[in-house]
């Protein structure tokens, strides 16, 4: 049981020095000269996400450039490690799933949740190979499973196991990040694999792996922007234009998924089919943090706090950023 409990705020030394390496970059650009933007807004992202939408069409950088801001842009594997990073002030913002704020609360790392997106109940899965002899989630008793800790996929787990009629301790999590754990998945290392799209995606395609459950049944929270404090106290005017964009840019992908797959799966790495397949698995739709939200936030974050994986019960409320001025152009889109 401790080694649930035990939660990390150190920066693995790689992650460490190349965030420090790319901290300096970001500040080495913050003087300007002539009509060039003499800011730097630091984003984290993800494979999967608007973000990275963001970054291919470009369009964000034309938002900001009258705010006097350019954009460097960093690639995680997952949330913790993006939150880590702005807990290092390595980064200004950033988006994760449900959990890592979570965690990230517990540990007391400085943040405040900005902006908010539906989560899509089909866009991640406890999996299992083709060839596997489990068929239900009650069958995982006394398995090993491998997943991010502190991830939107350890809320599935968490989710699923109870409604199972299992406890969190009725499993062996085996903590991995998402490559590490397609290894293990693919050498049969682990009996199951807990994870989100573009891999939840991939896997399906490439190892024609077998979907136990999603979150079809299941209490699905909510993803979320974060910023550091100071940065979403000092500069609202810049997480308005960012939240703003990503509304527009999230309303013209649910209406577009082939000509957005076509745009970023070059980007990513990825066939273009399976870009469309979970960009097709995302409502996107970016809101303010309202008190529904804030409310379906505690709900998870009790849950981790029950199962004893964070070291103390938290207030989600106490780290949300309100701007009345964001919120009604938001709402307005």
């Amino acid at each position: 049981m401790a080694r649930h409990t035990r939660i990390s705020l150190h920066i693995a030394a790689a992650l460490l020095a190349g965030l420090t390496t790319l901290s300096a970059t970001a500040q080495s650009s913050n003087t300007g000269s002539g009509n060039e933007p003499a800011n730097v807004l630091r984003i984290g992202y993800q494979k999967s996400g608007l973000l990275a939408i963001l970054k291919a069409q470009g369009s964000l950088d034309e938002k900001l450039k009258p705010l006097g801001y350019s954009i460097k842009w960093f690639e995680f594997p997952a949330g913790p490690q993006l939150l880590e990073a702005l807990n290092a002030n390595s980064l200004d913002f950033g988006y994760t799933g449900a959990p890592p704020p979570v965690f990230a609360q517990a540990g007391g790392v400085n943040f405040v949740y900005v902006g908010a997106e539906p989560s899509g109940r089909h866009a991640e899965a406890i999996l299992v190979r083709s060839d596997s002899t489990l068929h239900s989630v009650a069958e995982l008793k006394g398995k090993r499973v491998a997943l991010q800790k502190g991830s939107s996929s350890n809320y599935l787990l968490l989710e699923a196991l109870k409604k199972a009629g299992l406890r969190y301790e009725d499993v062996r999590p085996v903590y991995l990040a998402p490559a590490d754990a397609r290894a293990a998945f693919e050498s049969g290392t682990v009996d199951a694999w807990v994870i989100w799209d573009p891999y939840y995606a991939s896997a399906q395609e490439a190892l024609k792996a077998r979907t136990l459950v999603d979150y079809s049944d299941l209490n699905s929270p909510y993803n979320f922007y974060e910023a550091t404090r100071g940065f979403a106290e000092r500069h609202p005017d810049v997480i308005g234009a960012v939240l703003r964009q990503l509304r527009v840019t999230g309303l013209w992908v649910n209406d577009h998924p082939v000509d957005t797959a076509a745009l970023i799966a070059p980007k990513v790495g990825l066939d273009q089919k399976l870009v469309e397949t979970w960009v097709r698995r995302y409502p996107y739709g970016t809101t303010a943090v309202t008190d529904e939200i804030v409310r379906s936030q505690q709900i998870v974050a009790d849950a981790f706090y029950g199962a004893h994986l964070i070291p103390q019960k938290i207030t989600v409320k106490d780290n949300v950023w309100q701007n009345r001025e964001v919120a009604a152009s938001l709402a307005g889109k």
